[in-house]
């Protein structure tokens, strides 16, 4: 079943009297369960496509579809709900919160949201993942590798339909990235999530189920 849907998403940056198309007419459709790598070089549009169908930029033209859901009809306010029950974001900066520790960091979302907790199935991925020994530690205490394992828990963590990642290894070694990925492949296909990957790192883009490929702003492949 189709889960995200784009039709003809278009975004034009001014640059004085020029124009700019990070993305150009771009049409995509994503299906439920799946684990799709989005590929591209540097400035050709990848990370523009995950903030749109991650409500996080606005179009110039086009529409995003979530569930069913169409982005655009959504004001801010309910955007930004239905972002954090159906979304996962996963960034290469990790953007965890220096003066909370670790369970504190990934329960964030679901505090916010005024949601119950579920310890137990919090425990479980913080064991999945590796990082059980560290919930009461700070952000600054864990290796790059651990902070992005924290990430990912809390991206987990409100149990989201859809898993964003933006080059989530871009700044981990070979032997880290590889672990990231493959646990996060493993824990979004037992929790039924989809997940969407932007990455340069071809042996990242190998393990998807599919490839997506964008350059100037278009979609050569999908």
């Amino acid at each position: 079943m189709e889960i995200i849907k784009t039709e003809n998403l278009t975004k034009i940056y001014k640059q004085g009297e020029f124009k700019v198309y990070a993305l150009d007419n771009a049409s995509i459709e994503i299906e439920e369960g799946e684990f799709i790598a989005i590929v591209g070089s540097s400035g050709s549009g990848k990370s523009t496509l995950l903030n749109m169908i991650g409500g996080l930029d606005y179009p110039t033209s086009g529409e995003v579809f979530v569930r069913g859901k169409k982005l655009s009809s959504l004001k801010n306010d309910d955007l930004t709900i239905f972002r954090r029950r159906n979304i996962g974001f996963v960034f290469q900066s990790y953007n965890l919160i220096p003066v909370l520790n670790i369970y504190e960091n990934i329960v964030l979302p679901l505090k916010l949201d005024g949601m119950e907790i579920e310890e137990h199935y919090i425990k479980s991925i913080v064991e999945k993942l590796k990082i059980e020994d560290k919930i009461e530690s700070m952000p600054n205490m864990l290796s790059g590798g651990q902070q992005q394992r924290v990430a990912i828990a809390r991206a987990l963590s409100s149990k989201p339909a859809i898993v964003l990642a933006d080059e989530p290894t871009g700044n981990l070694d070979s032997k880290s990235s590889m672990e990231v990925i493959i646990l996060l492949k493993a824990l979004a296909y037992e929790f039924n999530q989809t997940i969407a990957v932007v990455t340069h790192n071809e042996e990242v883009a190998q393990m998807a189920d599919r490839i997506i490929r964008i350059e100037d702003g278009k979609v050569s492949s999908n």
